[in-house]
């Protein structure tokens, strides 16, 4: 079974994500939302599926990344989550959260081996 398939975010803590958000916008180009940027490309010149990778700055009060003590979190995409959650378990990784489901696809957060919170996601 497939696991990762590749790196669906970024999200990290900063002082000030609007002022970050800004600079980036002026001094890189990056178009942000509200919640960061989202980078997107083809998978492959003959391919139908486009790839996309978000970037996130987040106020460095978040509680979102705990029980991680880390200022980031990286999000990977993968096939089958509802599997590999199962495979995971099997493994005694530590899940923390139920899976979730949204309009753009299924999340949940794990810790890795150095306690580090990993956001799981299957896009729709």
């Amino acid at each position: 079974m497939k696991r990762a398939t590749g790196i669906g975010g970024i999200f990290f803590k900063c002082k000030d994500p609007k002022a970050l958000k800004e600079w980036y916008t002026t001094h890189l180009g990056v178009d942000v939302n509200e919640y960061g940027a989202t980078f997107e490309w083809k998978e492959a010149a003959e391919s139908n599926p486009k790839g996309s990778l978000t970037w996130s700055p987040s106020p460095e009060t978040t509680k979102y990344f705990e029980p991680s003590t880390r200022d980031f979190m990286i999000n990977y995409t993968v096939d089958n989550l509802e599997a590999l959650v199962e495979e995971l378990k099997k493994e005694n990784v530590e899940i923390l959260d139920e899976i979730a489901v949204y309009d753009f696809g299924k999340f949940v957060h794990i810790l890795d081996l150095e306690g580090n919170k990993v956001e799981l996601w299957e896009p729709k």
